[in-house]
């Protein structure tokens, strides 16, 4: 069984409600269809079924529950809500009233009134339109210092890995974080992947360098970074700086780090900076052949994820998923 049919399994067992913004898009309706047949979520689109239809004529929405930003009941109440929200910031009511039409913003308020448990965004919209109205309504898990993404790579060698399976983190967010946000990013990825796969993470604090091959600004950030996450989270299995052949096979890492924490069987990989992390895991899912979901938001109040733009509908499926597990996590919590 896949890691996302697992994730399919679980979902079907206590389905959530998600969101669904861009419902004038190809893939998310052809996805949402197959998620309802499915039973794997209750959907939330925004727009008309009419336009919807307009899109896909061939595609049957039965059971998909369609909502028009301006035409709904609440959206007065809403507008008063995000103006309490931003006050601070010096907006008026008129800016609060246009800013609830956009549809990320009034599915980032359904999620916080109750009416949705998680939503997924990005299949046309860019992961930063996402996240400022997460931000901005939702805001962060208590306790949380960083939101970071990460990706969950189901990889064709499984002999690496948790049978193949990965976090790559931060691949989707944050841009050059530096010791200390790096090392953030490494415990909440570590919790991630414990959180979906039940297994022990290893994380990996990648570097071209293993433990001094080379000095420079760029590897000493990184090994900075595994001393504050060792300090931060003594419990970890987490190490470097490491090579990437260091971090996933033993003999490599005797050679290039002996003694180190992980032993060359890592599955979490932690990218020193978005460029590393973003070229990687579209390296493994293009020429590796791994299926890629996300990217994933962590440190966010209530279940809310991205989509690659060059996402397809199967994609798509695999993220609500992932979601509506999320979202019952969330609401056994409370």
């Amino acid at each position: 069984m896949t890691f996302i049919s697992k994730m399919i399994e679980k979902a079907q067992t206590q389905m959530k409600t998600i969101v669904l913004v861009e419902g004038q898009d190809p893939r998310v309706l052809q996805a949402a269809v197959k998620i309802t047949q499915d039973k794997i979520a209750n959907l939330i689109l925004l727009g008309t079924e009419a336009s919807s239809k307009a899109v896909c004529p061939d595609l049957d929405f039965t059971g998909i529950e369609f909502i028009e930003p301006k035409t709904y009941p609440q959206i007065e109440a809403y507008a008063e809500q995000f103006y309490e929200l931003r006050k601070h910031k010096g907006i008026d009511m008129d800016f609060a009233k246009k800013a609830v039409l956009d549809e990320t913003a009034f599915g980032m308020m359904l999620v916080k009134n109750g009416v949705a448990d998680g939503l997924v965004s990005g299949a046309v919209h860019s992961t930063a339109d996402t996240l400022r109205p997460a931000l901005q309504i939702l805001k962060t898990k208590p306790g949380t210092k960083l939101v970071s993404a990460f990706f969950i790579m189901d990889t064709p060698v499984k002999d690496l890995g948790r049978d193949g399976l990965f976090v790559f983190a931060d691949c989707g967010l944050n841009e050059n974080p530096d010791a200390e946000a790096l090392s953030e990013i490494a415990i909440a990825s570590a919790e991630s992947f414990n959180f979906f796969t039940d297994a022990e993470p290893r994380v990996a604090m990648l570097s071209y360098s293993s433990y001094g091959s080379a000095k420079s600004e760029l590897t000493e950030k990184v090994v900075e970074a595994t001393k504050l996450a060792q300090e931060k989270a003594p419990e970890l299995i987490l190490d470097g700086e490491l090579q990437v052949d260091a971090a996933l096979r033993p003999d490599t890492s005797t050679k290039k780090a002996p003694g180190n924490k992980v032993e060359g069987k890592a599955n979490v990989l932690v990218f020193p900076d978005l460029n590393a992390g973003n070229i990687s895991y579209k390296l493994v899912q293009y020429l590796g052949g791994a299926k890629a979901y996300g990217p994933i938001l962590q440190g966010i109040a209530k279940p809310v994820n991205d989509l690659s733009r060059g996402c397809s509908a199967d994609d798509i499926v695999g993220v609500v998923a992932i979601t509506a597990v999320q979202a019952q996590a969330a609401s056994q919590a409370r």
